[in-house]
């Protein structure tokens, strides 16, 4: 373990006219290049929807199970809904939590020969009967996290030497984002709770409650803490975001660790993805910013596509084996 602490960043001072522009984007840039992960405070969303949103989450888990079961993801192609402990998978080892799926509410599209797989990914929800005041709280936690994490890529295009709408054009309303409400039971001993991983994604928003457990993988292979902070969230860097920078910026390991027993964590990610159709193509950097990137990762274990609906398809596949077995077989073959 390493004591250094996550970089903070004040997105408020990305738009005030009395701030000291020039600092900001330098203070986001190392966030973004020598970390790949840090805190963001000055976002703007309701303190009545953060804690809505944990308050909404507690509710469902606290169900009875058939009433969770009534909405699992093993009834969705499209790998939405509930999924009980020890049903995912991250780096073919069962991750200790239960969690609901929620993506883009949409109509599925139909299965066309010569379409591209991906395009299955594309479908509805699933909601619970039992709780029907999630879907609202979800939904509009949802737009607030889009909202906040859209300003943060324009930010981070800017302290890249790009225009700021820059990325703007793979996120419209066919954009592939993905809320996942998540609580991780308690254990004896330190387990897995979600083992090391990057995300595929643009970027990452994560909304902790104030019990800890999630770690980042520090350059020397060490890890830290990422101690919850009120008010904040955190932000990560994703793959796509690495291919797209050339590895200026690197989409960075990290995992979460079981709370003790008698103990729960409740957290909700949500993921910034372009349209599934989107292609990423590399951004030409200013010379001072391209002279530091480190190229893309290659890992054997994790090969990274360029096409966003690839690799979300992939990811899907690999973390829920069940879902994929049963409406995904012809892939998978």
């Amino acid at each position: 373990m390493t004591s250094t602490p996550l970089p903070l960043i004040d997105l408020s001072r990305f738009r005030d006219p009395g701030a000291d522009r020039a600092a900001f984007l330098a203070e986001l840039r190392h966030a973004a290049h020598e970390v790949g992960f840090f805190y963001v405070v000055g976002h703007g969303v309701p303190g009545a929807l953060t804690t809505g949103i944990h308050e909404v989450a507690k509710k469902f888990f606290a169900l009875p199970l058939e009433h969770r079961l009534a909405i699992e993801n093993i009834n969705s192609p499209q790998f939405r809904g509930y999924t009980r402990t020890g049903h995912e998978y991250t780096g073919g080892k069962q991750d200790w939590r239960e969690q609901i799926d929620i993506g883009p509410e949409r109509a599925a599209l139909p299965v066309t020969e010569g379409a591209p797989a991906w395009q299955r990914l594309i479908g509805p929800n699933q909601w619970p009967e039992a709780l029907p005041e999630l879907r609202e709280t979800v939904l509009a936690w949802q737009d607030e996290a889009l909202r906040v994490s859209r300003e943060v890529l324009r930010a981070l295009a800017v302290a890249l030497g790009q225009d700021e709408g820059y990325f703007d054009a793979w996120f419209d309303e066919e954009a592939s984002t993905h809320v996942k409400i998540v609580r991780y039971p308690g254990r004896d001993d330190t387990e897995q709770g979600v083992g090391a991983h990057k995300d595929y994604g643009y970027l990452a928003l994560l909304q902790q409650d104030d019990i800890g457990g999630l770690q980042v993988q520090a350059q020397d292979g060490g890890w830290i803490d990422a101690t919850p902070i009120p008010g904040s969230f955190v932000f990560n860097i994703g793959e796509m975001l690495e291919i797209a920078t050339q590895g200026y910026l690197t989409a960075t390991r990290h995992r979460v660790i079981s709370p003790p027993a008698g103990v729960e964590r409740f957290s909700i990610p949500f993921f910034l993805g372009p349209r599934l159709d989107a292609v990423v193509e590399p951004l030409t950097l200013p010379a001072g910013l391209a002279g530091q990137a480190r190229g893309v990762s290659e890992e054997k274990d994790n090969p990274l596509h360029a096409q966003f609906g690839a690799n979300a398809l992939v990811g899907w596949l690999r973390s829920h084996p069940k879902v994929a077995e049963r409406w995904w077989a012809d892939v998978t073959a």
